[in-house]
């Protein structure tokens, strides 16, 4: 029997426990609670943001474009009983401070983990990604797969489909230097706009209440704190522009490390076809979980799912 069968075997069977023991165990963690709760090191690439909660074998959660680690709180409350969960913030997003020249390419971006990593004094995680952030996660297994015990994804950037064509007009906003005060500074001040079907709520969330007031906060205030962090914004953008992950491609099929793939079917940004391609590229795939209707930031709206399917990877290996 092959590993992925036994897997999809013996979830349905510890599902239902798994369910109710992490849902008991969660305490929600608000946003004054996050911004409490962050920390930064200092590394090479400049001071980088991060949240940690738990003990145990460390968990590193990446997010997804324009929000930042606060889209893991829900599975950070959860799993942080069973890992030492840490949500960091990449650079040009989030409350990472970085210099004006700094290298936001998604390369850069893996280089900048592997470092804060090394501060943290971590050699190996289980890796847990979304959106943009699942192409900085293949990225670190491609450069760096002694570190990585697992791989779950979740929507995000596949070789196929990156960037998407509905990434386009963010990247051409970005290019001229108008996508901060065109699209986040509005509906940062308009949060009933942001999730409106004007805005980014409809097309990147599944239900109608997100993101949340404290959310929109969260996520939009530091992208435009000052006009470098808006140029940093649109610099993170520019530089998925071109694919980045076309030249790892045979070091991800010749990949060992363990991967789950979760996708959302009511994602209009990346191709379906893309979840199946991740799936046949690894070797150790443990097949892939379809989430019927879910949008590209599940993980925040189901983070009971995420916590599910993350401790049955884990346990697996």
């Amino acid at each position: 029997m092959r590993r992925r069968d036994f897997i999809k075997i013996s979830a349905s069977a510890t599902l239902g426990a798994c369910v109710s023991r992490v849902h008991m165990e969660a305490t929600p963690i608000s946003e004054p609670t996050f911004h409490a709760m962050r920390r930064f090191a200092d590394t090479s690439f400049g001071r980088i943001a991060y949240v940690e909660r738990g003990s145990g074998k460390p968990a590193l959660f990446l997010h997804g474009f324009p929000l930042n680690g606060f889209e893991w709180r829900g599975a950070i409350e959860r799993l942080s009983p069973y890992r030492r969960c840490i949500a960091a913030d990449f650079m040009g997003l989030g409350y990472s401070e970085v210099p004006e020249h700094q290298d936001l390419s998604p390369g850069q971006q893996a280089a900048m983990l592997a470092a804060l990593l090394d501060r943290l004094s971590i050699h190996r995680v289980d890796l847990v990604a979304n959106d943009s952030g699942g192409a900085v996660a293949q990225i670190f297994v491609a450069q760096y797969p002694w570190r990585v015990r697992t791989l779950l994804l979740t929507n995000c950037d596949v070789v196929i489909d990156s960037p998407p064509p509905a990434f386009q007009p963010v990247i051409a906003l970005s290019r001229a230097g108008t996508f901060a005060d065109k699209v986040i500074a509005p509906q940062l001040a308009d949060k009933a706009l942001a999730r409106s079907p004007k805005g980014i709520g409809r097309l990147a969330w599944q239900n109608p209440e997100n993101p949340t007031d404290e959310a929109i906060d969260c996520y939009f205030t530091p992208l435009l704190a000052s006009p470098l962090r808006k140029a940093q914004l649109h610099g993170y953008a520019l530089a998925l522009e071109q694919n980045p992950l076309t030249a790892i491609v045979p070091a991800l099929q010749q990949s060992t490390v363990p991967v789950r793939i979760l996708w959302g079917t009511g994602d209009t940004i990346f191709s379906p076809a893309s979840p199946d391609w991740l799936d046949h590229a690894f070797q150790h795939s443990h097949g892939v979980r379809r989430i019927e209707g879910a949008k590209v930031f599940f993980p925040e709206e189901q983070p009971d799912l995420i916590a599910q399917e993350a401790r049955l990877l884990w346990d697996s290996v």
